[in-house]
């Protein structure tokens, strides 16, 4: 869905749009359950996206139309409540927190849209958050940052939503950045970006098309897990704040104090967060190879010591082990299925996509969906393409 079809839908429903904007997705390269522990991530904007059309209301009331379910809200934007659409509270958080921060949105038309997977892992929720703040600080002038926009749309999500999400996909689809990855320190938001230049290989995720329950109540007890761990180290006098600020000689240090579930649970931590900063230095010396080791690393991690892979993504990873056209691949997301994300030679993404379709589909009767995603510029107001 583009620009176009949402700007004549717009016109249909409400007449000319003041705005347009495009607000994308996001993968994670690698840097998997680090952003709690106040480490490092690395994701990077993609095209898959949200388009939306905006215009003040010609009513007293705004109005919020989601093409692709044909759905639509109308609500007073100064008095409101949750809506029993859950699609809609993405859009309604944001509002509810502009107006914390003492903005009077006045009312507003939107139509929005896009071909970002569902389940995929991509975070169509941040895409939807973002561009809507974007839009709404453009049209009505509210000349708040691009920090504070990526900060209330998380916001919006963990208050309004009541999804205890971190800032990193927020943030990347407001700093995405065409052809670069974005390294993002989750303590103190510092951020820089590495060039991603993969010409010849493109990155690939394969949907398994299985999300297990599991991933809400088993990430609270990561969480308290690691949590579980700094509170040992600071005890056994360690001047520690989170994981982020440990290493293996620590932690190999007291391990004999340790749980042995909560050593393994911090060691995958402190380990990926070198990852991440390994998987930078390789882009910057622009090593594919060094690269798409690190992603099999993080898979490691996860699958032997976070615990947090399921058989079908294992099988996906594995794979694509011995093909030597796949520098790398691992599991993305918080865990228990989702997509594998993989960095795959791109004269042969057909074969490699169609031979694991055949193998995954006999493994376990389950239909692989394929994406490819090119890295662009975060959420952005369009010029007109008329």
């Amino acid at each position: 869905m583009n620009q176009q079809t949402i700007r004549s839908e717009f016109e249909s429903r409400y007449g000319e749009p003041y705005l347009l904007v495009r607000s994308p997705g996001r993968v994670n390269l690698i840097g998997e359950h680090t952003d709690y522990n106040l480490g490092f991530v690395l994701p990077a904007a993609v095209d898959k996206e949200i388009h939306f059309a905006l215009a003040p209301s010609s009513d007293e009331q705004s109005h919020l139309y989601a093409l692709d379910l044909n759905e639509s809200i109308s609500f007073n934007s100064q008095s409101f409540q949750k809506s029993e659409k859950g699609w809609a509270n993405y859009g309604l958080g944001v509002v509810d927190q502009l107006q914390q921060l003492g903005h009077q949105i006045p009312a507003f038309s939107c139509v929005f849209g896009g071909n970002i997977p569902q389940g995929a892992g991509m975070s169509s929720s941040a895409a939807l958050e973002c561009g809507l703040a974007v839009g709404l600080n453009t049209l009505f002038n509210l000349s708040i940052d691009k920090v504070d926009l990526v900060k209330l749309s998380q916001k919006a999500e963990n208050e309004f939503v009541g999804m205890n999400c971190g800032i990193m996909d927020q943030f990347a689809s407001v700093f995405g950045k065409d052809r670069h990855a974005l390294k993002l320190d989750c303590r103190s938001l510092e951020y820089e970006y590495y060039p991603a230049d993969i010409s010849g290989y493109k990155l690939v995720l394969f949907n398994s098309a299985v999300k297990h329950s599991l991933v809400d109540s088993e990430y609270n007890v990561r969480r308290s897990q690691c949590e579980e761990g700094v509170a040992l180290l600071q005890k056994l006098s360690e001047n520690i704040e989170s994981l982020r600020d440990a290493t293996l000689p620590m932690l190999e240090k007291y391990q004999e104090h340790f749980d042995e579930v909560v050593y393994r649970r911090c060691a995958y931590i402190v380990k990926e967060n070198q990852r991440v900063l390994d998987a930078c230095q390789a882009l910057a010396n622009q090593d594919l190879a060094t690269f798409g080791q690190k992603l099999y690393g993080s898979q490691h991690g996860m699958q032997h010591e976070y615990e947090i892979t399921v058989p079908e993504t294992e099988f996906l990873v594995n794979q694509t082990r011995d093909e030597p056209a796949v520098l790398g691949g691992r599991q993305m997301g918080g865990g228990f299925g989702g997509c594998t994300i993989n960095l795959i030679e791109e004269a042969e993404i057909d074969r490699i996509a169609n031979q694991l379709a055949q193998t995954y589909k006999e493994k376990f009767d389950l239909d692989l969906e394929v994406y490819i995603a090119d890295i662009v510029n975060g959420t952005e107001i369009m010029i007109d393409d008329e």
